[in-house]
């Protein structure tokens, strides 16, 4: 894995090439059909479908452990499936009655740990793989992938001299330099800073944009997830919960899982009658459910606001700190066996510990679940 001592000088962020010289490709489908895999027995895909439109930018999301890697392995031919298919552009790559080889399959796989050769130069790095080409050729295209991502002037470089981000840059252009129809990237920006990751990730999907590459990226952080994909695909234990565009996922989740997977909430339990559910801060509304339904009525922690006594529920503040641009207060209320959280903006004048409030609730930020 990249070293996670190595530079990530100021220097490495704005060095990028020029957007818009990264070379074009004609982009494929890819689709899933009731994708099985298992691991010495142990299930890790169950009947996974899913289907990637051409040039489509789609994240695989969920915890460790769920399958995502494995989906990914399956596309580039790693991994064969115990049974379902696996078709490129409606071709069968993988399925009870074909499996095409990795390299016959026009799919770029970048690793997690970018897996660069450290014997080989950067630029040799790149070229690797660019068999169907003569030297020249070869080189040429290489340099020009290098110049995209802004390290040409690196060529000549090993892979121990470079930061971790200048590292990645040089795994996407090896990447995309055979021009492949398809690109999986398996947590490809998990070893950088912060800082670094966010301006990585913003020029790296430029790149995807350009070459119009379909691209399956694995990632376990939804905010990353929302600012890369054109679709989201959350998964939880070898299975797809959601897929959805990010506001999907984020306003209409399909159950607490995929709501807590968004965002952090209060959890109130509750009883659906005539239609609500009443709970110690208010009344919701609880149409679908059957009179008499358990359910649990999940609050954003921003749709939690609190205000001058007299004006909602009754609470006292317990905690507040301050975390930046919001302050993360927490609230007693009585009927509640648990302090209620509160993400609110960052005031010149906070809630001071003791004080005495009321608690009212943003409709927006209030969802109803099956318990």
């Amino acid at each position: 894995m990249p070293d996670p001592a190595a530079k990530t000088s100021a220097a490495d962020l704005p060095n990028w090439g020029q957007r818009g010289t990264a070379p074009a490709i004609i982009a494929s489908r890819l689709t899933f059909e009731a994708v099985v895999h298992d691991y010495d027995g142990v299930p890790s895909l169950k009947g996974v479908s899913l289907d990637v439109a051409p040039g489509e930018i789609v994240c695989l999301l969920g915890h460790s452990g769920c399958g995502k890697t494995t989906l990914l392995r399956i596309v580039a031919g790693l991994e064969q499936p115990s049974s379902g298919r696996v078709s490129i552009d409606g071709m069968e790559m993988a399925g009870p009655n074909r499996f095409v080889p990795p390299e016959r399959r026009g799919v770029g796989l970048m690793f997690q740990d970018y897996a660069l050769f450290p014997h080989m130069t950067i630029l040799a790095n790149v070229m690797f793989g660019l068999t169907s080409l003569d030297r020249a050729a070869a080189e040429r295209a290489a340099r020009a992938a290098l110049g995209r991502v802004g390290l040409e002037s690196h060529a000549d470089d090993y892979p121990h001299a470079l930061s971790g981000g200048e590292q990645q840059r040089v795994a996407l252009a090896r990447a995309i330099v055979p021009r492949p129809s398809i690109l999986l990237m398996d947590e490809p920006f998990s070893g950088l800073d912060r800082r670094l990751r966010d301006n990585v990730r913003d020029e790296t999907i430029a790149v995807l944009r350009e070459t119009r590459a379909t691209a399956l990226v694995v990632t376990h952080d939804p905010e990353e997830a929302m600012r890369m994909a054109d679709r989201i695909a959350l998964m939880r234990g070898g299975a797809l919960v959601q897929i959805g565009t990010a506001e999907d996922l984020y306003a209409r989740p399909v159950d607490l899982f995929a709501a807590r997977f968004f965002s952090e909430v209060n959890v109130i339990e509750g009883v659906v009658r005539g239609g609500m559910v009443e709970t110690p801060i208010g009344r919701f509304p609880a149409e679908r459910f059957a009179e008499g339904a358990a359910v649990d009525v999940c609050v954003r922690l921003p749709g939690v606001l609190l205000g001058p006594p007299g004006a909602g529920a009754e609470g006292r503040v317990i905690r507040q700190r301050f975390l930046g641009e919001v302050s993360l207060v927490e609230v007693v209320v009585e009927g509640l066996d648990r302090p209620l959280k509160a993400r609110l903006r960052a005031m010149s004048e906070p809630f001071s510990v003791g004080a005495d409030i009321s608690v009212d609730t943003d409709p927006r930020d209030v969802l109803v679940f099956p318990r």
